[in-house]
């Protein structure tokens, strides 16, 4: 299988990458080398890990970051950004419409039961309206390359994306290592995302807010995976991190704890998942939320970003009747295409998979983090025989795509440049206008042949450039 070359095309660098190759070409290989390992320190020094759950011999890792830039012209992207803001309408629109009036569901455009019967729909949500009708504010869009003009999206973060404190470090990071670099090269800036982000968050302030809001970012605590992200985000934006046990409501309002008393809150931008955000009406065992805050938000006393039950529009299962949900929304074909997509709940795509599973990706629809799924090109017999009960035994869980020719970028190894594959997470800002940082995150497969990029899985990142053309 052939793979494009986002950095050479027939042997020549390509536009993006042109001034950057002859920057390259001029380097010393040892300086560079140097280089990788002086950036290793910074993210050691600055604590910027994740947490791998179940793994006792490294807790807390560091994530492999690769200095050669992922690079995307400005055609490119303006073309993406087209793409992703009709696709953020959509997803926004389609849960405003099935929490309310669900005319998608009878004009039979999506199957009723996919609704219905999805845990990640929250019943206690349907007749909600958030503060400025905005459900989800901070989208996380994957996207896959898979040619010069051919771009897929391959999943929806609609609940709580994380990845965006990377992006920002592997801006920062190179250059501090290669300032005369930016200067060669004319890439647009993206460490203004926090000020957008305090800026997407205040204009969903809820009305009868008196003067400037009051925004904190809620962590489930220390020990989460992303916390790093947590602390940064607060930190950059200038808010309050809190926890649970800091919160309460108080005369009608969500308060935080502080040396005068408790003081009113009126945008959380929460980390915690649905089931624990309130135990009175979701997990009765949850200490990492605040119980009675779903009837301050139902009163429309605080704004919550991301809304409760926006993860049914990043579940797999409604991922593949995106085509359609764009449609019905905006009226125009999607911009940005799915990966093709067979959904496991139909009896003829049942089949079809389970007799081609040795060239599918097959994913849990309520899966994520690389994890519950496989990968058939690199599974072996053993491992195909024994998805394959697995799939008889709850289709309904399962979709399938075919196994991508995904595009590489080459990364910096002790033999010089070599192709690994990549997807992007541009990040969305969504609140009285679409905000989109230039580039996003890339997550890169460092195992020559590998198509996972997940963190937890062996991959890494790197910094996305965009160029000012």
């Amino acid at each position: 299988m052939t793979h494009f070359d986002e950095m050479r095309l027939g042997g020549q660098a390509r536009p993006p990458y042109e001034d950057y190759q002859s920057w390259f070409g001029r380097q010393d290989p040892k300086r560079l080398s140097q280089k990788s390992g002086d950036a290793e320190r910074v993210f050691r020094r600055t604590g910027i890990t994740f947490a791998v759950y179940g793994d006792t011999e490294a807790a807390e890792r560091l994530i492999p970051f690769d200095i050669v830039p992922r690079i995307i012209s400005g055609k490119e992207w303006r073309r993406l950004v087209q793409g992703i803001e009709q696709r953020v309408q959509a997803l926004n629109a389609f849960l405003d419409d099935i929490y309310h009036r669900q005319e998608i569901l009878r004009a039979g455009r999506i199957p009723k039961e996919i609704v219905a019967g999805n845990a990640a729909f929250l019943p206690e949500m349907i007749g909600v309206r958030p503060p400025g009708g905005v459900y989800t504010h901070i989208i996380g869009v994957d996207i896959v390359r898979t040619g010069e003009d051919e771009f897929f999206v391959l999943e929806d973060n609609a609940r709580t994306p994380s990845g965006v404190s990377y992006m920002l470090e592997n801006r920062e990071t190179m250059m501090q290592l290669f300032p005369e670099l930016f200067q060669q090269v004319k890439v647009l800036p993206v460490e203004n995302y926090p000020q957008l982000l305090r800026e997407s968050l205040t204009a969903v302030t809820p009305q009868g807010c008196d003067g400037s809001p009051t925004i904190a970012v809620l962590t489930p605590g220390s020990f989460n995976s992303a916390y790093f992200e947590h602390a940064f985000l607060a930190d950059q934006m200038g808010v309050e991190l809190v926890e649970g046990p800091d919160l309460r409501v108080v005369d009608g309002h969500v308060a935080m704890r502080t040396t005068q008393g408790y003081k009113k809150i009126d945008v959380l931008y929460r980390r915690v998942d649905d089931d624990y955000l309130d135990p009175l009406t979701f997990n009765p065992d949850s200490v990492l939320g605040v119980p009675g805050i779903m009837d301050v938000y139902r009163a429309g006393k605080i704004a919550i970003a991301n809304a409760p039950g926006t993860g049914i529009a990043d579940d797999k299962a409604i991922y593949s009747y995106m085509p359609e949900i764009v449609e019905f929304y905006t009226g125009r074909k999607a911009i940005l295409q799915n990966v093709p997509t067979w959904r496991c709940s139909e009896p003829d795509s049942l089949a079809y998979v389970q007799e081609h599973l040795a060239e599918l990706v097959v994913k849990e629809v309520h899966g994520s983090g690389g994890y519950g799924m496989l990968v058939g090109p690199a599974a072996s017999k053993k491992e195909r025989a024994a998805f394959a009960k697995k799939l008889a035994a709850r289709p309904g869980n399962y979709i399938a795509q075919p196994t991508l020719a995904l595009s590489t970028c080459p990364i910096l190894t002790a033999k010089g440049l070599a192709p690994r594959h990549v997807d992007l997470r541009p990040f969305v800002l969504v609140s009285d206008r679409i905000r989109i940082v230039p580039g996003g995150l890339t997550r890169v497969a460092l195992k020559k042949g590998s198509l996972v990029v997940n963190s937890s899985q062996g991959g890494g990142t790197k910094d996305t450039w965009v160029l000012d053309d």
